[in-house]
């Protein structure tokens, strides 16, 4: 590395940011627009009877539709939320117990690879008296849509699969899933936190009955997100929450106008800039990957090659521990997997369910780029993991010792 690259590394005030699957920064556009909210226009958009309720009121309807627009929804199916994880709660608690209480349908169907809060909703109904299938997917990550369409028995209620998996970024054939759904006359419910904004996502097209949607994952702010529910055919749920009815009583609680806000603008965004970004991050992607690869003997890609998220790439290095490596770089922010089970030290259960050791999946290194990541950025990064990986490797056979 010439001098010049070796200074800039030192003077780097903070990591190169690659966790873009646990959050992304907020836009500076979408502050923009969110902090009149917190200032001049701090009314409560439910309090309509004067001018200050009325204009945050306005704002957050205009949020609702910038957020349907994006997914091709009518704007009176957005219910906002908090985020992703009370979206997924009340999608499949509130439409599994709904069927259950009066159709009498109590069959969940999930993959083994799903966001830890999705598994954990499908447990606690199981616990409730629920039938749970949680299926397994290929070592590509994808599932095996003839084993779905299998799984579904006549007490089915609900499918919940995610778009794009957020440890190892594979995107799951969705439209063929709500095709099989529509067929046999079950509820698909997609977590879609990683997939809106970053690719293509229409409701209509892909079939689903309902979707969770997280603020921060597509630059937006955090402690808001929506849950798309499908009018027509009607979807109805048993409400999680009580109180003041807001939401069509589907979510009670005053609603963050600021957040609103800020998720709103995030999506006008997303429509307009998602397909130009994806390119490019899908180029910087492959020239951290093939530097990488180039470079090192011993690097495994965990999920498919191409139906994968353009700014994901997760990566296990043959010798290495994950955690280990990431003590080993202080000048990125990387991650193992899910923000949500970070703490644990076991091998990351999505790779797991892959059908790949423990070596591959202890090994396993989550790499998020995104829309403020530049190419110098990628090299130097390349660059910062290709010597700490051969460090490690070669003190490998000393400890052991």
């Amino acid at each position: 590395m010439s001098q010049e690259g070796s200074a800039s590394r030192k003077e780097r005030a903070r990591p190169i940011y690659l966790d873009y699957q646990a959050t992304a920064p907020t836009d500076p556009r979408v502050l923009d627009a969110m902090l009149p909210f917190f200032k001049e226009k701090f009314g409560n958009p439910h309090s309509i009877h004067h001018s200050l309720g009325q204009e945050a009121e306005e704002a957050v309807e205009e949020a609702r539709a910038q957020m349907a627009g994006l997914i091709g929804a009518d704007p009176r199916e957005i219910v906002f939320t908090s985020g992703a994880t009370e979206s997924n709660n009340l999608a499949i608690k509130g439409a599994a117990r709904f069927l259950k209480e009066n159709k009498g349908k109590s069959h969940i169907i999930t993959v083994a690879s799903e966001h830890k809060c999705v598994l954990e909703c499908c447990r606690k109904l199981e616990r409730e008296g629920f039938t749970l299938t949680i299926l397994p997917v290929e070592r590509d990550g994808l599932i095996d849509l003839a084993k779905l369409e299998e799984a579904i028995t006549e007490q089915a209620a609900l499918v919940s699969i995610m778009a794009a998996n957020n440890e190892i970024g594979v995107l799951q054939p969705s439209a063929e899933i709500g095709a099989i759904c529509r067929r046999r006359d079950v509820l698909f419910h997609s977590d879609a936190a990683q997939a809106v904004g970053k690719i293509p996502f229409d409701v209509q097209e892909l079939g689903v009955d309902l979707v969770s949607i997280s603020g921060h994952k597509v630059y937006g702010p955090m402690g808001i997100g929506a849950l798309y529910v499908r009018r027509r055919p009607r979807v109805r749920l048993i409400a999680e929450m009580d109180g003041g009815g807001q939401e069509r009583g589907l979510r009670s609680g005053t609603l963050p106008a600021p957040l609103c806000v800020g998720l709103g603008e995030a999506c006008r965004i997303a429509a307009e800039e998602m397909e130009e970004e994806a390119v490019r991050l899908t180029a910087l992607r492959e020239n951290l990957y093939q530097i990488v690869v180039g470079s090192l003997d011993g690097v495994v890609l965990n999920g498919h090659r191409e139906a994968r998220l353009a700014g994901n790439l997760n990566l296990s290095f043959l010798g290495v521990d994950a955690e280990e490596l990431i003590k080993a770089v202080p000048q990125l922010a990387l991650s193992t997997g899910s923000a949500c089970t970070s703490a644990s030290v076991e091998p990351s259960y999505v790779l797991s369910a892959l059908g790949v050791d423990d070596e591959v999946a202890r090994g396993g290194l989550r790499i998020g780029i995104g829309r403020q990541t530049t190419t110098e950025e990628v090299s130097e990064a390349a660059t910062i993991l290709i010597e700490a990986v051969r460090k490690l490797r070669a003190q490998a056979p000393k400890a052991a010792m």
